[in-house]
C-alpha cells in the first residue's frame, strides 16, 4: 500500500516537473522570438502604382453576432486601374469623430498571399468586420489609404 503511494507520488511529481519544464521552455522562446513579422519593404515602383488602386462604394452596416453583441462591418470594393497584377494590397482605415480626429486607425489586408491576385483592370469586393469602435466615432465610412502592395 505504501509502496503504490509512493509510486502514484513519484509519477505526479514527475508530470509535474515536466510540466514546469515545457512551460518555462515556451516562455523563453516566446520572449526570444520576434512578436511581429518584418514589414515588408515598399519599392518605389510599388509606391507608383498606388493611384492606380480605387476602393469604392465604402458602406458600413452592424449586425448582431452570436452573443448578443454588435459588429461592424466596412463593404467596399478595390479596383486595380493599372496595367500590373496586385498580388498583395495593404489598407490603413482612419476612423474619425465629430472633431474630425482620428479615433481608431485598422489595417485591411483585401488582397494576401492567401486569396487570388488583383489582375489588371479588375474589381473586388471585400469586407472587414469590426468587434468594437469607439462610442465617439461619428458613424461614417473610414478614410482608406493604401500602405503597401507588391507585384
Amino acid at each position: 500500500m505504501a509502496e503504490d503511494r509512493s509510486t502514484a507520488f513519484l509519477i505526479v511529481f514527475a508530470v509535474a516537473i515536466l510540466v514546469i519544464i515545457v512551460g518555462v521552455l515556451g516562455l523563453v522562446r516566446r520572449a526570444t522570438s520576434p512578436s511581429t513579422p518584418p514589414s515588408p519593404v515598399l519599392t518605389a515602383e510599388a509606391k507608383a502604382y498606388f493611384p492606380e488602386i480605387v476602393v469604392s462604394d465604402e458602406r458600413m452596416s452592424a449586425a448582431e453576432n452570436f452573443l448578443g453583441g454588435t459588429v461592424a462591418y466596412l463593404d467596399a470594393r478595390v479596383t486595380n486601374k493599372g496595367t500590373r497584377v496586385v498580388r498583395r494590397l495593404d489598407l490603413q482605415l482612419e476612423f474619425f469623430d465629430t472633431l474630425n480626429q482620428v479615433v481608431l486607425r485598422e489595417m485591411a489586408y483585401p488582397i494576401a498571399p492567401r486569396t487570388p491576385s488583383l489582375k489588371a483592370g479588375e474589381t473586388r469586393s471585400f469586407r472587414v468586420s469590426f468587434e468594437h469602435l469607439p462610442a465617439d466615432w461619428n458613424q461614417a465610412a473610414p478614410a482608406v489609404t493604401v500602405k503597401f502592395l507588391s507585384f
